[in-house]
């Protein structure tokens, strides 16, 4: 989809649109007072306090037509610049322009406002030069809002709009945006049984059911195997830890705001805990290491907490607890190039076998005016930083830097990808850290029998387990490959009275030869039962009629495809391992 706010055109078009709005609101709701209405990448929007009203969706079209009846009118959109006193003035009997005018400073910045016929707003602009030119628009959504994003402050209600150039552009996004909704790894979710969340539960906390847990499984299984085969060793640490520990490493001074709040049992203070270091940092120390032994390479599924916003959760993309796919190998500072290397080279590897193509790489620096939030050792950091843009050049990597966005305790390269639906965000991560080693004073003994202090890389592939599979979900539209498909095959009787013994045996065939398969023999009609399968999305649905019982032979449909092929069972079977081993995505 077209990023708006990237675009200026669009930009200036939508920002416009979103005073088109301010101003229909106004004319059907006269008390309607107004906070921000900005440009997003999607469109545009305006938080609005209405007082005691509150609309809903079937209100969108009402202001619709208000907002072309005004577009029609044609009027000018003047600006004018102001004093602070005039603007406090001016806008004297709307507290949430008053809050913006009192925090501007009229020495350092111009105070603009936007008037269009009986409507001003307080505004830095630009606009187009008139409301004629807003004409391809389309109100999408409506939702609730905390004024400055304060959750002690009122609910304000935002409302989501779009304006094109065109009206095949206008009508081009509204069909992307229904694609996306088919997308939704949520909708998904709920239609394939795959998770399920419950506010009793608690909000941000997903449920996996049957078939969640079979894709959870093998996408453990999975990147597991390649682990080992690299040489890691896996372990299970609580989801908990003593608040000394993220002392000891320093997450409880800079990273306690997304924490949950401490417990106190028996004198002592714990947290859920929000990463997997500190417990792998305590697994390195428990014994003596030698430069001969590293490197180390600590591998875990490991469960963590959060806390997240209410505002910000969204299904299994961003919740509350989740399940990293993390590692923390434990180097020598002359092995730090090589291991760097081989976190890519998996990574890439991953993406390769699994066909994911949108991504593009991140290297995330210090910003060395920030002392408080980075470890202050510029030595460290600058030789960090240069070891990890020299492997990426070497491998022929082409990425960008992001100052500011390193861990406290170490520069990172992150793998952004880009969803099927939503905003782009980080998938895979490898972070450099000098710093937790010495915090937790870890030691080898290196060929001179000194003792050293080694170097961690902390890296996920899939980042969690939860994030990736959302993703997956929504680039597959739900048809998961079949070696993640809840159910890989299912075995269908044309009538349940004459072909029912002939699927039962084909049924246990396929069970014991490790295919995750179901017998549909329910007296119901074929078609009904094929429309079943196609909507569950199932790889496979085998069709045994008198033919195939009397041939001892099986005709398959592929999901989404109308034409059968008749092979043996054992053909079958060689067909449904071969894709199963290659991973592929049809």
């Amino acid at each position: 989809m077209i990023n708006i706010k990237e675009d200026e055109k669009l930009s200036v078009l939508n920002h416009s649109c979103a005073h088109l709005l301010a101003q229909a609101v106004k004319h059907l709701y006269k008390d309607a007072k107004f906070w921000v209405g900005p440009v997003i990448e999607e469109g545009f929007y305006y938080d609005i306090d209405l007082g005691d009203v509150t609309l809903t969706e079937e209100d969108l079209p009402k202001i619709e037509r208000e907002m072309k009846k005004i577009a029609k009118d044609g009027k000018r959109i003047v600006r004018e610049e102001i004093s602070k006193k005039e603007a406090l003035e001016r806008f004297k009997d709307d507290p949430y322009k008053i809050d913006l005018i009192e925090r501007m400073n009229e020495d350092e910045e111009v105070i603009s406002c936007y008037t269009q016929g009986d409507f001003t707003d307080l505004c830095r602009g630009p606009h187009v030069e008139t409301v004629k030119l807003l004409k391809y628009f389309k109100l999408l959504k409506i939702s609730g809002a905390y004024w400055k994003g304060d959750s002690n402050n009122k609910v304000l209600q935002r409302i989501y709009g779009i304006c094109f150039e065109t009206e095949e552009d206008l009508q081009n996004h509204l069909k992307e945006l229904e694609e996306a909704k088919l997308r939704d790894h949520r909708k998904l979710g709920k239609d394939l049984g795959i998770f399920l969340t419950n506010d009793l539960v608690g909000k941000g906390l997903p449920m996996y059911l049957p078939n969640g847990y079979i894709i959870w499984e093998q996408l453990e299984n999975y990147i597991k195997e390649k682990e080992r085969k690299m040489g890691y060793l896996h372990v299970l640490t609580p989801p908990l830890g003593n608040v000394e520990l993220y002392k000891t490493s320093g997450h409880w001074d800079h990273y306690k705001e997304n924490m949950f709040p401490k417990m106190e049992v028996e004198g002592e203070e714990f947290v859920l805990r929000p990463m997997n270091c500190p417990h792998h940092m305590m697994i390195y120390a428990n014994g003596i290491h030698s430069y001969k032994d590293l490197p180390i390479r600590i591998g875990e599924i490991a469960r963590d907490c959060r806390f997240e916003a209410s505002g910000a959760l969204k299904g299994i993309e961003r919740t509350r607890s989740f399940c990293q796919n993390d590692a923390h190998l434990f180097v020598t500072p002359e092995q730090i190039e090589s291991e760097f290397s081989k976190v890519v080279e998996l990574i890439l590897d991953v993406y390769k076998e699994l066909n994911i193509t949108d991504f593009r790489f991140e290297l995330s620096l210090r910003d060395k005016e920030d002392k408080v939030k980075y470890y202050d050792d510029d030595k460290m950091w600058d030789d960090a930083e240069d070891k990890l843009r020299k492997v990426l050049d070497k491998i022929g990597i082409d990425y960008t830097e992001k100052i500011g966005e390193a861990a406290f305790y170490g520069p990172k390269l992150d793998v952004q990808v880009k969803p099927a639906v939503g905003n782009e965000y980080s998938l895979s991560t490898c972070q450099l850290d000098f710093c937790l080693p010495m915090k937790f004073d870890l030691a080898y003994i290196d060929k001179n029998g000194e003792r050293k202090t080694p170097v961690v890389l902390h890296r996920a592939v899939f980042g969690s387990l939860d994030r990736f599979i959302a993703y997956y979900l929504e680039e597959t539209k739900g048809a998961l490959p079949l070696w993640l498909a809840p159910t890989q095959v299912v075995v269908m009787p044309v009538s349940s009275e004459h072909q029912k013994d002939y699927a039962e045996e084909v049924y246990e065939y396929l069970k014991e030869n490790g295919i995750r398969v179901k017998l549909d023999d329910r007296n119901e009609k074929l078609g009904y039962r094929l429309r079943e399968s196609q909507t569950a999305k199932i790889p496979y649905t085998l069709i045994l009629g008198d033919n195939e019982k009397n041939d001892n032979k099986v005709s398959y449909r592929l999901y989404s495809k109308k034409d059968t092929t008749t092979v043996s069972k054992e053909e079958f079977l060689k067909i449904l391992e071969e894709e199963i081993e290659k991973k592929s995505r049809k």
